[in-house]
């Protein structure tokens, strides 16, 4: 990906019916979409709507993106907003949403389903397309969230990396609920924003500090046997982010190295063929 007059080559353009006067980027500020996750649902109404709204980038769950505003151009995305005391954050930054359902409530606890405030429901299945967790921070409230899928944020990764290679006046990234605190919620508490900032603009990766400290070193004689039948990815870091290193296959047995509760999940350190990596606990039983 490169960006060339102001637009992406390789992403496909589709034209915002609202698209305001020319403006100089300074940064990015990710959003959720809150909508339905049918493919181009979102996208549709965020190109065509009565409203005003509009968007630079729309990024679907299985990571296609589509551009809808030329960088160079005003969006209507961020609403009442500031960032580092500068108002009006439309008129200087890009926007790109996330498909994601934003916050949702438990509509039945003990089976894991999850539901939209347009009604839906989604179940959590642990290891496949939605997987769901409940949290709490200052900055969000309380809700059911769903995670990103990592077709998502590989593709926010390598759109972000194009847009800071070609657009210079870009510094910084950011959050529609940073710039809009106490109005908005997205993106969720599941996004890894140190995490990407970290990669995109060179900066310490708070994650595997983050990790050890909420972990804590095992016994060298436990072992974990994998129990999902499709295998079970080995993370670089204990999130569902984008960071698989590989699959360990059903029913191999592996060293655990640390063990602890992250983001409301059991996570475990593992040995497999060589590498270190964190696996989910629910998928796995003492050996």
């Amino acid at each position: 990906m490169r960006v060339k007059n102001h637009r992406v080559e390789g992403i496909p353009y589709r034209a915002a019916r609202s698209i305001g006067g020319q403006i100089t980027p300074e940064i990015v500020i990710l959003h959720d979409t809150a909508g339905r996750l049918t493919p181009g649902n979102s996208a549709a109404y965020l190109r065509d709507n009565p409203a005003g709204v509009s968007v630079h980038f729309v990024i679907e769950r299985d990571g296609a993106i589509e551009q809808q505003v030329p960088t160079n151009r005003r969006a209507g995305h961020a609403g009442q907003s500031m960032f580092h005391g500068r108002r009006d954050c439309n008129a200087f930054s890009v926007g790109i949403e996330i498909i994601n359902p934003g916050r949702m409530t438990w509509a039945n606890r003990d089976a894991r389903i999850a539901r939209a405030w347009f009604g839906q429901t989604f179940g959590d299945t642990l290891g496949g397309g939605v997987d769901l967790a409940e949290i709490t921070t200052p900055q969000h409230g309380t809700g059911v969230w769903m995670a990103y899928t990592e077709a998502q944020l590989d593709a926010l990764d390598r759109l972000l990396a194009a847009l800071f290679a070609g657009v210079p006046t870009l510094k910084d990234i950011t959050t529609h609920w940073y710039v809009s605190p106490g109005r908005k919620v997205d993106t969720n508490p599941l996004f890894p924003l140190e995490h990407l900032r970290a990669r995109i603009l060179g900066r310490d990766d708070p994650a595997e500090r983050a990790a050890e400290a909420q972990s804590e070193p095992v016994p060298t004689a436990t072992m974990l046997r994998i129990k999902a039948q499709s295998g079970l990815n080995m993370r670089r870091w204990p999130s569902f982010n984008p960071n698989v290193i590989r699959a360990i296959p059903q029913g191999t047995v592996v060293p655990v190295i640390r063990s602890g509760v992250i983001d409301g999940r059991a996570w475990s350190l593992v040995l497999f063929d060589g590498q270190e990596g964190w696996i989910v606990d629910a998928y796995t039983q003492l050996a």
